[in-house]
């Protein structure tokens, strides 16, 4: 499996990152050689419009290929409420699946290509 990470930080979840990297036995990469499986993207208000940060990060996705949104919890800087994040996501014509708690800061919210869809 081949997982990109984009938006990195120095506030992102470095346990976090770890873990990922421990469950996929590999470094995650930021320049492209190959098309990735996953892309985890690390997404917080100031970085500007969600539609236009998820279309670039399908750039290098596979079709069946999928994205973890990471963006911080209620509260933390940086919070971008679900309302945008769902705007943004129909936008940039994905879908949710889902959303999970993955750090004591950071939520991770799943993004793929509506079923039946090309990219």
């Amino acid at each position: 499996m081949v997982v990109q990470e984009l938006g990195w930080d120095e506030d992102v979840d470095a346990d976090l990152r770890d873990d990922i990297m421990d469950i996929i036995d590999a470094e995650m990469i930021d320049d492209v050689l190959e098309a990735v499986d996953v892309v985890v993207l690390w997404w917080r208000d100031e970085d500007g419009d969600v539609a236009d940060g998820l279309v670039d990060a399908m750039t290098d996705l596979t079709d069946s290929g999928y994205i973890w949104m990471l963006t911080p919890k209620v509260g933390r800087p940086g919070f971008i409420n679900a309302a945008s994040l769902a705007e943004g996501v129909a936008i940039a014509g994905l879908s949710l699946t889902k959303t999970a708690n993955v750090a004591s800061d950071w939520q991770a919210t799943k993004v793929v290509r509506p079923k039946g869809a090309r990219r």
